[in-house]
């Protein structure tokens, strides 16, 4: 039996929590165990990211334990509910072993009809970000603020950002670069920060390319929740990731999205 004394987004707390506790002995260390994912390339993962997806893991099996599972790091685990935690431990491992506190901690819930509740948790900082049907905050060190986009109306006032300058294959940095041209200011290398900062009002639009189900879907709950709209780049659900265009508002999502489309 499915327990129920905690609400969905108090499991989720208690997930960052565990996280936050597994991951931050480790970050800024000098011998962190780093081993690389890709033959071709560099897909860095640590024993901060394992330690992370398993402790809250932990917190699924006590009180979500009908509820499915996808990890970056380990897989699938199926459950009967119909509904999945969806986990990426840290975002941004690249970002992490360098030192920069750009990572987060990518924790959603989702349905058929993709995710309904996200939390994006900055550790060494301390904000979290949290979205749902009935949550649009933050918390941090100067306390608790509601997450609200922006209301930017054209690309020549936006802020932009991705987090690899390549963007991804050619036609996708071309897709990219026609948008970047049209914008005020673009910035680079903030991985999931950078959703957190669309949700909380500070910029204006994220376009990424090549990213998968867990990279997106909590962004997604919480940039939804603060009023901002994600989509692929032809304007379809982005929540198994690929081609992402998130935006503060539909006016500036329909400028980037007329030139995304082309590519």
């Amino acid at each position: 039996m499915q327990e129920t004394t905690l609400s969905d987004l108090d499991v989720a707390e208690e997930m960052a929590d565990a996280a936050r506790a597994a991951i931050l002995p480790f970050f800024r260390q000098s011998n962190i165990e780093t081993s690389n994912k890709l033959v071709d390339g560099f897909d860095p993962v640590t024993v901060a990211d394992r330690n992370a997806e398993k402790a809250m893991r932990e917190v699924l099996a006590k009180h979500r334990p009908d509820d499915s599972i996808f990890g970056e790091e380990f897989g699938q685990t199926q459950g009967s509910s119909g509904r999945t935690w969806v986990l990426d431990p840290i975002d941004g491992t690249r970002g992490f072993i360098s030192g920069t506190p750009t990572w987060g901690v990518l924790i959603a819930l989702s349905n058929h009809d993709g995710p309904f509740l996200g939390v994006i948790d900055q550790p060494y900082i301390g904000e979290r970000f949290l979205g749902s049907a009935d949550v649009a905050q933050a918390t941090g060190p100067t306390g608790t603020m509601p997450l609200k986009t922006r209301k930017t109306s054209s690309l020549d006032q936006a802020i932009l950002f991705t987090t690899f300058p390549e963007v991804g294959t050619p036609e996708e940095s071309a897709g990219f670069k026609a948008v970047a041209q049209q914008v005020q200011l673009t910035r680079y290398g903030m991985d999931c920060y950078a959703y957190a900062l669309l949700a909380a009002g500070q910029v204006d639009l994220v376009i990424e390319a090549g990213l998968n189900a867990y990279d997106v879907q909590a962004p997604i709950a919480v940039i939804e929740a603060a009023g901002g709209i994600v989509t692929d780049w032809q304007g379809g659900p982005a929540h198994e990731g690929g081609r992402v265009l998130a935006a503060a508002n539909a006016e500036l999502h329909a400028a980037a999205l007329k030139l995304l489309r082309n590519y």
